[in-house]
């Protein structure tokens, strides 16, 4: 079992370091395929470059190098590193999450069931005092609690597309498919 208050205590620093937000902290794949999946963002764009990515995986790469050769090292066995920018349908896993995204449709999982439920998707509202509150397709109102949500997430729409300006599109008018001359 991997304790992640003690992954994320040794992977926020290293991301900070770099001037970069800590999004997520996840492990999964099981015994067939375990992987470290980190999710950093830009404060200023929330994204990431490539280069960053690259920067961030080295500085975890040697954080649990080092802790592995001390005899500390909080993963048993082998396992494989991600690290990735959140992307467009971004999971939200921080209070600030729901504010900034606030207007936007979202997918909310629940712990336990609320009011019969599970599960809500709708816009998001925002957060206040540790309450996410999200209007669903029929226009009610669901306040829940922070605390309370186990996985919520972003759903890709036109509205969430036109919010979201990449870092560059350089040259992107320049690639060609694979097998084009």
């Amino acid at each position: 079992m991997v304790d992640f208050d003690v992954l994320n205590a040794i992977i926020a620093p290293e991301a900070e370091a770099m001037g970069l937000a800590l999004v997520r902290v996840a492990f999964f794949g099981g015994e067939e395929d375990p992987t470290l999946q980190v999710m950093a963002e830009r404060p200023d764009t929330r994204q990431l470059t490539i280069d960053d990515c690259a920067d961030l995986s080295r500085r975890i790469s040697d954080r649990l190098d080092a802790l592995e050769e001390a005899g500390e090292d909080p993963i048993e066995g082998a396992y494989r590193l991600e690290v990735s920018s959140p992307g467009i349908d971004r999971p939200l896993t921080r209070p600030a999450d729901f504010a900034d995204w606030a207007g936007h449709e979202a997918k909310v999982a629940l712990k336990e069931k609320r009011d019969g439920r599970l599960r809500f998707n709708g816009e998001l509202a925002g957060i206040d005092a540790g309450i996410v509150t999200i209007f669903d397709k029929e226009g009610v109102e669901h306040k829940l609690p922070f605390d309370a949500i186990d996985t919520a997430k972003l759903v890709l729409t036109d509205k969430l597309i036109a919010a979201t300006v990449p870092l560059s599109i350089e040259g992107a008018d320049d690639m060609e498919e694979e097998g084009q001359d």
